[in-house]
């Protein structure tokens, strides 16, 4: 296995190109849930044409995300369905998303530009399998632990600072409401017992797992302290595989002062291997909730 990378300039980053930006992602989101919404109540693409003044066409467009939102469509399709007060504010923030471009761009002043290069691959991967060893992965954080450990991070930062970078984690779990990626996370045992931000924060974040662990898009699995004792590298691991027609895999190796995004086939060989050698030697997926569950009880 490669030794933990060295910081390296951006520039080394120029290989990485990715498949589609932020607003790609935000615009076929809204547009799978527009769908949803439709079929939920019993809808046909041509009761919803006659709303916007359009075809049917366009209506296909507009759920397949190939055609660029207009607010006044949008707003008018929400309104039509009767949507609740949630999913007509989760409707909204996906629009706000589709329109304003690569949306991560906003969060730039606390944001490294290595971390939006991720953020922009992520919602172009089909698949992604990560592996953490100190703390939640990012996909699955709740806003309560994702701002225990900004606050850690960055201490020098203001409320606002600390609570924009948190805002940009939950942006960017917004992919896990999409078919694609597929997402598998591999923890470290060590990472359940650890109390970022207290029993309280813990105990809600160990919650959240659970219930992503129940989704058949989310495959959690736990490395536990003996199993993982040989195998388990010192650093996270982040493999972001593609559709055919888009960039070739990587992999996304974060460190204390910037990231590696490793591109070569021989690195990514090695790294693929890692992770497949830490996936056979994690609990199953059975078995990593009662894991769980079992960390769960020390916080109660």
């Amino acid at each position: 296995m490669p030794a933990v990378p060295q910081p390296r300039s951006d520039d080394s980053l120029a290989d990485v190109v990715p498949l589609a930006s932020g607003r790609g992602a935000a615009g076929i989101l809204l547009g799978e849930h527009l769908r949803q919404w439709r079929e939920e109540r019993g809808l046909r693409q041509a009761d919803l044409a006659t709303v916007i003044r359009g075809s049917v066409s366009k209506i296909s467009r507009l759920e397949r995300g190939e055609s660029p939102a207009k607010t006044r469509d949008v707003i008018d399709l929400i309104t039509f369905m009767r949507l609740s007060p949630k999913d007509k504010q989760y409707a909204e923030r996906l629009l706000q998303q589709a329109q304003d471009g690569q949306w991560y761009q906003h969060f730039s002043d606390v944001t490294p530009q290595y971390l939006k290069r991720l953020i922009s691959l992520e919602g172009s991967a089909e698949e992604i399998t990560a592996y953490e060893n100190l703390v939640m992965p990012g996909l699955l954080q709740t806003r309560a632990y994702a701002r225990s450990l900004v606050s850690m991070v960055r201490k020098a930062w203001s409320e606002w600072e600390i609570e924009r970078a948190v805002e940009l984690r939950m942006l960017r779990q917004l992919i896990l409401g999409r078919k694609i990626p597929r997402v598998t996370a591999l923890i470290d045992q060590g990472v359940l017992l650890r109390p970022r931000g207290g029993q309280a924060v813990m105990r809600e974040q160990l919650e959240h797992l659970l219930v992503a662990a129940d989704t058949k898009k989310v495959n959690i699995r736990i490395v536990g302290f003996a199993e993982g004792a040989s195998i388990s590298p010192p650093y996270a691991i982040t493999h972001l595989n593609f559709h055919e027609d888009g960039p070739a895999e990587l992999v996304y190796v974060e460190h204390i002062n910037g990231a590696d995004y490793v591109t070569s086939p021989s690195s990514v060989d090695e790294y693929r291997a890692a992770l497949v050698d830490l996936q056979g030697a994690a609990a199953g997926r059975d078995e990593s909730k009662q894991l769980i569950r079992e960390a769960i009880a020390n916080y109660s």
